[in-house]
Parts: C-alpha cells; sequence; structure tokens
C-alpha cells in the first residue's frame, strides 16, 4: 500500500510549484514577492513558500495547515514558521499583509458557517489594507464532469515506480462534489484510494459571504491572465482587501 508520507511526496511531484512553468504560479508569485508578512492557509508541503525563499523573499513567511504528514514535509525548510491548524483556530491579529489559500483550498470549506469562520480570522490575521487572495473552480464549468477513470494519467514517483492515478465522482449535491482518488500499479493493482470533497461556490454566494466578513473585493478574475471572468471561466479568482 501507498502511505500518507508516500502520497505526500507524490503530490509534490506531480504539482511542482514553479513560476516560470505554471501561470497561477506566477500570479502568487507577483503578490508575495513583494509582500513583508505572508500566511499562506492550507500550506499543504509548503512548496510555494519555499520558492519564496530560495527566491529570496527575507520577510515573515508562515504556512497554515491541519495535515501533519503534509507539514512534515514543509518543515524540511526550517526559516518558515510551520503551524499545525486550520485558520479558524488561529487567533492571530493584524500580522499579516498578505494571506492567500493556493491550490483550490477554499473549496475545501463545505459549510457556509465554515467558509464564514475561516473568512473571520483571515480577516483578523490582515494588517488594515491587507490582502486575502485566493481561486475556486468556477461551477459553470463544471469541472467535475472530467473526473473519470478515463481521464486518468501514468505517472513515476521518486522511487522510480509506475503508477496509475485517477479520479472518480461519487455524487454532486447542494454545490458540493464528493469524489474518489486512486492510485494503483499499471495492471490494476490498487494501493490507496483517498475520499474528498470540495464546493463549487457561485460567484454571488462567495461575495455575500466576503462581505459579511468585512471584505471588500479588490479585484475579480476569472483566469490567471487577469482576464475578467466570462461565461467561459474556469475560475473565479480573487483579491479581497481588509479595508483601512
Amino acid at each position: 500500500m501507498y502511505s500518507d508520507a508516500d502520497a505526500a511526496a507524490l503530490y509534490d511531484l506531480l504539482n511542482p510549484w514553479d513560476p516560470g512553468q505554471w501561470p497561477g504560479d506566477a500570479f502568487y508569485a507577483e503578490l508575495i514577492t513583494p509582500a513583508d508578512a505572508v500566511l499562506d492557509v492550507g500550506c499543504g508541503t509548503g512548496a510555494m513558500l519555499h520558492w519564496a525563499r530560495e527566491h529570496g523573499h527575507t520577510g515573515r513567511l508562515v504556512g497554515l495547515d491541519p495535515d501533519g504528514v503534509a507539514l512534515a514535509r514543509a518543515r524540511r525548510r526550517a526559516d518558515v514558521e510551520w503551524v499545525d491548524g486550520t485558520a479558524a483556530t488561529m487567533g492571530w491579529q493584524s500580522e499579516f499583509e498578505l494571506a492567500v489559500m493556493t491550490g483550490h483550498a477554499f473549496q475545501f470549506l463545505l459549510a457556509d458557517d465554515d467558509i464564514r469562520a475561516s473568512l473571520r480570522a483571515v480577516r483578523a490575521a490582515l494588517r488594515a489594507g491587507g490582502r486575502f487572495a485566493f481561486e475556486s473552480r468556477h461551477p459553470q464549468a463544471r469541472a467535475w464532469e472530467a473526473w473519470n477513470p478515463s481521464n486518468g494519467s501514468e505517472v513515476t514517483d521518486a522511487a522510480g515506480r509506475a503508477l496509475r492515478v485517477w479520479h472518480e465522482v461519487q455524487g454532486v449535491a447542494d454545490g458540493v462534489v464528493t469524489f474518489t482518488g486512486t492510485l494503483a500499479d499499471p495492471d490494476g493493482t490498487v494501493l490507496r484510494v483517498d475520499r474528498e470533497r470540495l464546493r463549487f461556490l457561485e460567484e454571488a454566494a462567495l461575495d455575500a459571504l466576503l462581505a459579511e466578513a468585512g471584505f471588500e473585493v479588490e479585484a475579480r478574475y476569472g483566469d490567471w491572465t487577469r482576464g475578467p471572468v466570462t461565461p467561459d471561466s474556469r475560475e473565479i479568482v480573487t483579491i479581497a482587501r481588509r479595508p483601512s
């Protein structure tokens, strides 16, 4: 079987953080680089903050995540603060210029109350005028319809082991998509199955929750090149500001 630690290492291999290659990473790099204090909510294995430090960021970098296995990989770099927990459980007050949630981490907040608690905590952690940048897949694109075994991919892990990875939707209800991710040997022998749930939030509902938490929407984009949200957009990319 494939352990949690193995899966975390494979995630890094499949999702390298590289602004030179991925437009989404470049978008966040432009925000992070000039900010003197950055909070990465749902930092996972810490790849973004690792990159920031490696590329000369000298300010405060804090990564927050409830996944202890992912944080164990993040902590391979000791010049970043790593915190085990969720935004809603933290008590930072006016400490950060920028907070981010990347990798569609915002979609793991399933209920309105979960979103409210997280947004309140992030707002409290920001200084006056501080910004919160994050993205969510636009529900109009129905991305989950492509999550099926026929769209699986062949990969090779860091140990040189050939693997097959695919996703399969189990259900869609009230904007929440439940799906499994399966990791198998090329012959089909299943090594690991993970079950996850993601919320696909409409733009108007998102803005209402941001306003309720005391944020102002500074910018809204439908893609990583800062284009507007259109009927064809696959993303809702938001920069929200804590008012001065």
